[in-house]
C-alpha cells in the first residue's frame, strides 16, 4: 500500500485489541465517519475473557478468536496486518515493519500489554503464558502430555493468583487426571488481590474443592527446566524451597507495550500520560486508551471493560475533534466482575447482583455474547449455545 492510497486525514488506530477494535468499529458507525485505518499484526481478534472456554472445549475457535477480516467485513475499515516500528510525531506518520509510512490526521494508540517477567530468571525460558490464541494450544498439549504420562506424582504450577491465574487454575484442574497436583503461587496474602470480596470467597472455596495447592505470601526466586525456587515471605525462615515441576504457567504480571517514538516525558509508571478526554498530554491529535494509558487524576484498572468503554467514548471525541467541537470527559462505569470457576461454573459480582454456580456461568456467557464485536457472530454463537443447552436437557 502506498502513501497515495491513504488520506492524511485518516484516523489511524494502532492495535486491534478491545480498545482499538471498539474505537474503529464505533467510529465506522458514525454518520460523519472519517477514513479509518486499523494496524494490527495478528490475524485473529482474541476475546480474552472466553479464552478459558476455548481451552476446555466449551467454546470453539470462531467464537473466541474470529479473524479480523470477518469482523471488519463491510465496515469500511482499512486493515494493515503489520507491526508498528516507530511513530514520527513531526511528520505525523506511522512506520510499519514492512517499511510503509502511514500518514494520520488523528492517531489512536491501543497496543495493550505483554507478560512481565519481573526480572525473574527462567520465566521466558521455562514458562508458558496465557494471553494469546496460540497459548491455548500449547497448554492443551502440556495437559495431554501430563495426563498420558505414567509418572505418578506430577506438579503443574501457575504463578499469579489474579483473575487470569485463578480462572486458569480452576479450568485446568477440571481437565487434569488425579495423579497431577496443581499449585497456585501468589505473592500477596489473598487470591484476587484487587477483586470483589464475594468473588474472592467463591474462588477460594473453588480452589479448596478442587484440591489446588495454594501458596500465598510466596515469591518466585528462579525457574529452572524441572524445578522452581520459591520463598515463603510469611515464614521466619529466610530459605528458598525447591519444588519440582512438569510445567509452569506464568500469569504474574503485565507491562504496557508501546511503540517507539513517544517522548520519555509523556511516560509515567511505564504508561502514556493522558487527560480526561483520552488525549495524550500536549498532543491534540493523539489519543491513548487501554493498558498503555494513564490518567493520573482518574487511574483505571487494566481490563477489557475499561478499554471497550474508552473505545466507545473515544469514537465520539474523534468526531468532535474533527468538527472542532469541545471534547467530553471519559467516565468509567464499573459493571462488575465475572470469573470462570471451572467447566460450567462461574461467579459474578455485578450491578448489585452476587451469584455463583452453573446459573452464573450461563449469565456470564450471555453477558459476553452481548459484547461480541460482530452481531452476526454473536447471533451464531448464541444459536450454537442454545442448541447445546437444549441437548443437555433432553
Amino acid at each position: 500500500m502506498t502513501n497515495n492510497s491513504l488520506k492524511s486525514t485518516a484516523v489511524v488506530v494502532v492495535g486491534g485489541g478491545f480498545g482499538g477494535l471498539t474505537t474503529a468499529l464505533s467510529l465506522s458507525s458514525c454518520k460523519e465517519r472519517p477514513p479509518i485505518i486499523l494496524i494490527e499484526p495478528r490475524s485473529r481478534f482474541v476475546f480474552l475473557p472466553l479464552l478459558y472456554e476455548l481451552l476446555s472445549g466449551e467454546l470453539q475457535s470462531w467464537e473466541v478468536a474470529p479473524d479480523y477480516r470477518t469482523l471488519l467485513s463491510a465496515q469500511g475499515i482499512v486493515l494493515i496486518e503489520q507491526y508498528v516500528e516507530n511513530i514520527d510525531l513531526i511528520k505525523k506518520e506511522v512506520c510499519t515493519s514492512n517499511g510503509e509510512k502511514i500518514p494520520y490526521g488523528q492517531l489512536v494508540l491501543s497496543t495493550g500489554s505483554k507478560p512481565n517477567s519481573m526480572g525473574i530468571q527462567g520465566v521466558h525460558e521455562y514458562s508458558l503464558m496465557f494471553n494469546k490464541y496460540e497459548d491455548v494450544f500449547k497448554i492443551k498439549k502440556l495437559i495431554s502430555r501430563l495426563n498420558n504420562s505414567k509418572k505418578k506424582a506430577q506438579n503443574l504450577l501457575i504463578v499469579g493468583a489474579g483473575p487470569t491465574g485463578v480462572e486458569l487454575a480452576c479450568k485446568i484442574s477440571d481437565l487434569l487426571e488425579d495423579h497431577i497436583t496443581l499449585h497456585l503461587i501468589e505473592l500477596g496474602d489473598r487470591v484476587l488481590p484487587l477483586g470483589k470480596s464475594f468473588n474472592q470467597e467463591q474462588i477460594e472455596q473453588a480452589l479448596r474443592r478442587k484440591s489446588i495447592s495454594l501458596h500465598l505470601n510466596t515469591r518466585v526466586e528462579k525457574i529452572f527446566e524441572k524445578t522452581i525456587e520459591i520463598i515463603n515471605l510469611a515464614s521466619n525462615k529466610d530459605k528458598n524451597i525447591s519444588l519440582s515441576h512438569q510445567g509452569v504457567i506464568w500469569t504474574a504480571g503485565i507491562y504496557p507495550s508501546i511503540p517507539n517514538g513517544i517522548p520519555n516525558n509523556l511516560f509515567q509508571e511505564g504508561k502514556v500520560l493522558i487527560n480526561s478526554q483520552l488525549q495524550v498530554l500536549g498532543c491534540e491529535n493523539i489519543f491513548a486508551i487501554g493498558d498503555i494509558a494513564l490518567d493520573i487524576e482518574n487511574p483505571y484498572p487494566s481490563n477489557a471493560q475499561v478499554a471497550m468503554q474508552q473505545g466507545e467514548h473515544l469514537a465520539k471525541n474523534l468526531i468532535y475533534l474533527r468538527k472542532r467541537e469541545p471534547l467530553t470527559q471519559f467516565e468509567f462505569i464499573d459493571r462488575g466482575e465475572m470469573l470462570s470457576m471451572g467447566v460450567g461454573d462461574a461467579t459474578i459480582t455485578a450491578m448489585g447482583v452476587t451469584i455463583s454456580g452453573p446459573i452464573a456461568f450461563q449469565m456470564r456467557r450471555i453477558a459476553y455474547l452481548s459484547k461480541f464485536p460482530n452481531l452476526s457472530l454473536s447471533i451464531r454463537s448464541a444459536g450454537a449455545w442454545l442448541l447445546s443447552y437444549r441437548k443437555k436437557l433432553i
